[in-house]
């Protein structure tokens, strides 16, 4: 009989200890479950930009939710510099723009009614070499201008379907009177573009496409440049390749450097920024720039246009 009682005590000991377990496991997942409950909340309005902490007791939930106001407040403080520097920039670079153009168009206006009466041979001489230095002082601000735009992500480019042998015609409109100056060919394969699309800002990508071309044609002295296109799964290929001295292989990591220049071109005209800018304007689009060339090979400059 006794025997009975004990076990009898022993299995509701037992059956308490199992239900207390129970309880407590259940406490503890309601309890956690309120906690990430309370937690998502918090972090829900904070993105919505209508957190407040209203907690001001010893808990953890207060500490919390103070440690994430301190922080909501850190970050929007950090949002508003960002964006009034950014407006500021914005506002030197118009103002750059806009006070640099009126007098470098009046320098180049009165270079030309200087040129028709120049008289001398020596006079024309000076007037060219004055308007050639006016146009390079425009190209180098314009290029900054861009340059500063892009990096500071004021200029947004609106990449979209397009065709791809327009873009090469409309290059090879701009760029064959050049080539012919030089006494170099320009061959752009547009027909094998024919029916080829990608996806890209046409101004902008006209404008590396230009880059890339122009400096095939500054630093080749014989020979020529051809532009042919290469139509992969995910990306399409635009090479440029020339047929002038090329570039060494230590200096391919450096090359589209914001300024650098070739030792190997120091004598040529350039700051060094026509591939800096070809290469940003690429990478703003999801596209990317590779170069392939050899000294005294020539150079092949490759834009993969994201399909």
């Amino acid at each position: 009989m006794i025997t009975e009682k004990i076990a009898l005590v022993v299995f509701i000991i037992g059956i308490l200890c199992l239900a207390g377990a129970g309880f407590i496991a259940f406490f503890d997942y309601y309890y956690r479950k309120r906690s990430l409950k309370r937690m998502y909340d918090m972090i829900k309005a904070a993105m919505d930009g209508t957190f407040q902490a209203h907690n001001f007791d010893e808990s953890l939930y207060a500490a919390v939710e103070n440690k994430l106001a301190e922080y909501i407040d850190a970050a929007e403080t950090t949002a508003g510099k960002t964006a009034k520097e950014k407006e500021q920039i914005e506002t030197l670079i118009a103002d750059i723009s806009h006070q640099t153009k009126t007098p470098l168009s009046n320098i180049l206006l009165y270079t030309e009614l200087l040129k028709e009466r120049a008289g001398s041979e020596e006079n024309r001489e000076n007037i060219e070499l004055l308007e050639n230095q006016a146009e390079k002082l425009n190209f180098l601000i314009q290029s900054l201008i861009k340059m500063s735009r892009l990096e500071t992500g004021i200029l947004v480019l609106n990449p979209r379907k397009s065709s791809v042998a327009e873009l090469l015609e409309e290059a090879e409109r701009q760029y064959r009177n050049k080539a012919r100056e030089k006494g170099l060919y320009l061959h752009v394969l547009s027909e094998d573009a024919r029916d080829v699309t990608a996806c890209f800002d046409k101004k902008w990508t006209l404008e590396a496409l230009g880059n890339l071309i122009d400096n095939a044609i500054k630093y080749t002295q014989a020979g020529g440049v051809t532009v042919r296109v290469r139509p992969y799964g995910l990306f399409v290929c635009i090479e440029v390749a020339d047929t002038g001295s090329g570039i060494a292989e230590e200096e391919h990591a450096r090359i589209f450097g914001r300024f650098y220049r070739s030792p190997q071109v120091s004598d040529q005209t350039g700051v060094g920024i026509g591939l800096y800018l070809a290469r940003e304007i690429l990478q703003q689009q999801s596209g990317y720039m590779k170069l392939t060339s050899e000294t005294g090979k020539g150079a092949v400059f490759s834009m993969y246009l994201p399909v």
